[in-house]
Order: structure tokens, then C-alpha cells, then sequence
């Protein structure tokens, strides 16, 4: 079978922004590195040399290579700083590479700084027409999306009133609705699905859900793992502007979490800080993490509605550790936490047995178990030293939406009332 086509090839991109001491040097010191030109050898190099310390060259990105076939989603994930927007930018074209190429197969939807490319005089009716006849749509394709556009923003009258009276969310959810309605070829979202209240972030979801089964390409960067692992079929991290590591979405948010955990734990001087490793299913400390997991005596099963859930798990924990915890987390499909128990455990030191047995009373689908071994002398005052996931799951194979709707049944009193009969109960 052949392989889908590539919408996105990045080769070897890379990013240097050349930063001056003052305003002022960005005009002499060019001039004078000319100048030098003139001058015999060995001042020419003593003037470069005192002239270099006017310049400091910033690299924002360093040799980035990957490819992205159509209809596939790449999530980006690092910390602060580490090349996330200035790739995204170079990707859609705002900035240019200093070393590599970009190559585009398709038309780009960028969901970059929203709002920003507005007109304030204008109405926000009349921003639509200008910003999607800019992403390349005609102007009968913008009369026939021009309903659509105003409903899914849903920001009433104000459509018809200049965008310097909207508020900061408005504007940002009518430029949402923008690029959403253009059917691009390859989707570029940095950070923007916050936008709005919770009922719109919600809509903007589904909205990026039904463009990705249309077969569109999508480039995500943010900050919202549950986000990276429902959309993305493959991750990347950044670290410092390099590639530290590419592969599944789970084990590449797995080593974002023990990078970030390690950093929280040295911020914090606390000397475990250095002993923080991967091990079976995520990070930890050796002296302090599940060291064996099993339910119903294996790592998955499935079961019937309602079956019974044997879960055994054996802790390690340190003698140093005061308030010794296990956080035992129920998490659906897409990483959402379902349920979960804070299990208060014995001090001392060596392996513990832990037994938890629930009934599986949830929907049809797929579950997983996330462990955390911690310090916890309240819960305000936790400090997590191993976290694994995904290690133990079960499924619960039957169909219950005849009983309830959603992940999981709640119970409810209901009554159903018929006007001259004496009612029922449901």
C-alpha cells in the first residue's frame, strides 16, 4: 500500500535572532565592522573582537527535521522557551529560517495570535470578508460560509459593530471561526483552543475534531497533554530549541513530566531531585514508586459492566518520607481523570501491599490506571515523587448507554409524571 502523501517537510530549520546591547549599536556596529575592513590585520581583528561584545546572537532553534504525512497530527510539547511558536511561525510563514527549508503541500490554517491581523474600525462582518480573502477564500465562498462563521463565533449584534468595541474574547473567538471555516489543508493551532468560555472551548473542540476526520493535517502546540494525546498520532519534544525526542504522544509526554518534575524538585532544593529516573510505566525514585501492578493478576483485562475489578499493587517507600501516599487515578481514553483515592500508608521502610477491588461500572471503552507514590502531609502540601501510567488498564467490552449516558452512571432519584394518573417512577 502506497503511503499517504507529505503535507509538511521541515529539513534542518534552524533560528538566530542577533540581539544588541543598545538600540543605538544595531546602526554603529555594523558601520564599524565595515570600517574594519580598512584597517591593517591585527587592529581589524582587536576592533571585531571589542565589537563582538555589542553582539549576542540568541538560538532559538537548531537543526529541526521531521515530516508530517497528510491527515496525520504532530503535538509539540517543552517548556517555556524552548522554540514551540517561533517553529510554528516559520511553518505558516510569519517568520523566515535563518538555516534549513520549509516545504508546504496544501493551504495553511494558522491559529497563531488571533485576532491580531483585525481592523478595529472595522465591523467584525467586514473583518471576515478581509481575513478569509486573505487565507484564500473567493468571495462566493465567503458569502456561503458567512452563516457559519457568525453563528459558530456566536457573538450576536456586535457582528455588525466595529471590532474595537468587542472585548479581547470576542475578537478571539470570531478570528477562531475564521480559520476554522476555510477547509485547510494543514491546521496550525499554538495554544489557541483556550479561547473563550468553557461551553466555547468545547465547540472549538469538537470543531478541530471533525477537520482532522476530513483528512487535514494538523501541527499543535500547547501546553494541554489531555489535548496532545486525544488529537496527536506522534509527538515531539523541544528542549532549548533542539529535538530531544520524537515518538508516541505517551511516551513523549512520560519524559516532558520527568523533566518538569525533575526542575519543580531542584526549584524546590530537595535533594531526591537527582535520583528522579524513568522506570516501569513513567519516573520516580527507586526508593519510592509501584514496583509491581496487576489487575484481575495480569496488566490488562476486559470485562462485562458491572465486573469486578481486583487491583494489587506492591509500594515501595522510603524511611525519609513523612506522610508516605498512594494516589490510585481512574483515567479514560484521552488521559481525563475519572476517579481516584489518596491512600494513606504506613511509615517505614521496604514494600507494601495494596489492595483496591471496584465494581467497573462504567461505559463501553478502554481505561487506565495512573499511580502516584508521594510525600503528602496534607493534600496542600503534596510533593510527588513517582508517577506511572498506562501500565495497568481494563476494558469494559458491552455497550451501556441503555442504562445511562456519559463515562459513568450517578445515581438519581426520577420521577416521571403523567397529569391524572398517579405517576411513576423510573
Amino acid at each position: 500500500m502506497d503511503a499517504p502523501p507529505v503535507a509538511l517537510v521541515v529539513e534542518g530549520v534552524g533560528k538566530t535572532y542577533r540581539l544588541w546591547s543598545t538600540p543605538g549599536s544595531r546602526l554603529w556596529v555594523p558601520v564599524c565592522f565595515r570600517l574594519a575592513g580598512l584597517l591593517p590585520a591585527a587592529a581589524a581583528a582587536r576592533l571585531r573582537a571589542r565589537l563582538h561584545r555589542r553582539v549576542h546572537d540568541h538560538q532559538a532553534l537548531c537543526d529541526i527535521s521531521f515530516e508530517l504525512p497528510r491527515g496525520e497530527a504532530l503535538g509539540i510539547i517543552g517548556h517555556n522557551g524552548s522554540g514551540k511558536s517561533t517553529l510554528l511561525q516559520i511553518v505558516a510563514g510569519v517568520l523566515e529560517p535563518t538555516t534549513g527549508r520549509v516545504a508546504i503541500n496544501g493551504r495553511v490554517a494558522a491559529l497563531l495570535e488571533l485576532g491580531s491581523g483585525f481592523n478595529p474600525e472595522l465591523t467584525g462582518r467586514e473583518n471576515v470578508r478581509v481575513n478569509a480573502a486573505i487565507l484564500g477564500l473567493t468571495a462566493a465562498q465567503v458569502r456561503d460560509r458567512m452563516d457559519d462563521i457568525v453563528a459558530f463565533a456566536d457573538i450576536g449584534q456586535y457582528i455588525d459593530e466595529p471590532v474595537k468595541t468587542y472585548s479581547s474574547g470576542m475578537a478571539l473567538r470570531l478570528a477562531f471561526a475564521v480559520q476554522v471555516h476555510t477547509d485547510p489543508d494543514i491546521l496550525i493551532v499554538d495554544e489557541a483552543l483556550a479561547v473563550g468560555d468553557a461551553a466555547f472551548q468545547a465547540k472549538a473542540m469538537a470543531r478541530i475534531d471533525e477537520i482532522l476526520r476530513r483528512g487535514t493535517t494538523l501541527l499543535f502546540v500547547g501546553h494541554d497533554l489531555n489535548a496532545v494525546k486525544a488529537f496527536c498520532h506522534r509527538a515531539m519534544l523541544l528542549d532549548k530549541g533542539q529535538v530531544v525526542l520524537q515518538g508516541l504522544p505517551d511516551e513523549v509526554i512520560t519524559e516532558y513530566l520527568h523533566r518538569t518534575h525533575k526542575r519543580a524538585l531542584q526549584a524546590q532544593q530537595d535533594r531526591r531531585a537527582s535520583s528522579l529516573a524513568r522506570i516501569d510505566g513513567g519516573y520516580g525514585l527507586e526508593d519510592a514508586c509501584v514496583v509491581q501492578a496487576r489487575v484481575n493478576g495480569t496488566r490488562h483485562v476486559g470485562v462485562q459492566h458491572g465486573g469486578r475489578l481486583e487491583f494489587a499493587l506492591d509500594v515501595r517507600r522510603s524511611d525519609d518520607m513523612v506522610a508516605p501516599c498512594l494516589i490510585f487515578d481512574v483515567l479514560d481514553g484521552r488521559g481525563l481523570q475519572l476517579t481516584g483515592r489518596r491512600i494513606a500508608l504506613p511509615q517505614g521502610e521496604g514494600v507494601v501491599c495494596v489492595s483496591i477491588v471496584l465494581d467497573a461500572v462504567f461505559q463501553q471503552g478502554i481505561y487506565r490506571i495512573r499511580t502516584r507514590v508521594a510525600d503528602a502531609p496534607s493534600p496542600d502540601l503534596t510533593t510527588v515523587l513517582a508517577r506511572q501510567e498506562g501500565w495497568l488498564s481494563f476494558e469494559v467490552v458491552d455497550d451501556s448507554r441503555e442504562r445511562f449516558t456519559g463515562l459513568f452512571p450517578v445515581p438519581m432519584d426520577i420521577h416521571v409524571d403523567v397529569p391524572g394518573d398517579d405517576g411513576g417512577r423510573a
